[in-house]
């Protein structure tokens, strides 16, 4: 499967999020998606970019968006993080690196380091904008609601 790009698809995935729930990405489906990959749940910038999104979740959900976070950190790990951070979205383990590859997230840092790339993604499952976010971990998500805002009446909820 060829990675995701704007104007594909965005691939179907399902994993368990941090609470042990199940989640498949096609559930969200008649609303728009911000899908972000992030390295590592408390790391400095991991940190910021999480606290960036909660900040202004409110605003991704004014349009009828939800926000889902991947990194290969472990369920209990994201629960730690998302507790002690009050973050407020979806939090999914990708420890198999599966969701990485089937959206072809690059790795960065001479390919040591998980890739930090945000996806968003329209109601019918069509990404919209790809934000590759290595050196700015906070800069595109006021980006990402303003491309969901520009989808129109499809981004309400």
């Amino acid at each position: 499967m060829p990675p995701a790009a704007v104007g594909s698809v965005a691939p179907d995935f399902s994993a368990t999020d941090s609470n042990g729930r199940p989640f498949r990405l096609s559930s969200l489906r008649g609303r728009p998606v911000v899908v972000y990959f992030y390295p590592k749940d408390n790391t400095p910038a991991c940190t910021a970019q999480a606290c960036a999104f909660r900040d202004i979740y409110q605003d991704f959900q004014a349009v009828g968006a939800e926000v889902v976070a991947v990194s290969s950190d472990s369920d209990d790990t994201h629960r730690g993080f998302a507790d002690k951070h009050r973050l407020p979205f979806v939090m999914l383990s990708d420890g198999s690196g599966e969701i990485r590859r089937l959206f072809g997230v690059p790795r960065s840092l001479f390919g040591l380091v998980p890739g930090r790339v945000t996806y968003v993604i329209d109601p019918a499952g069509v990404v919209r904008s790809i934000f590759n976010s290595q050196l700015n971990v906070s800069g595109h998500i006021a980006s990402a609601v303003e491309a969901i805002k520009a989808m129109g009446a499809g981004a309400s909820k």
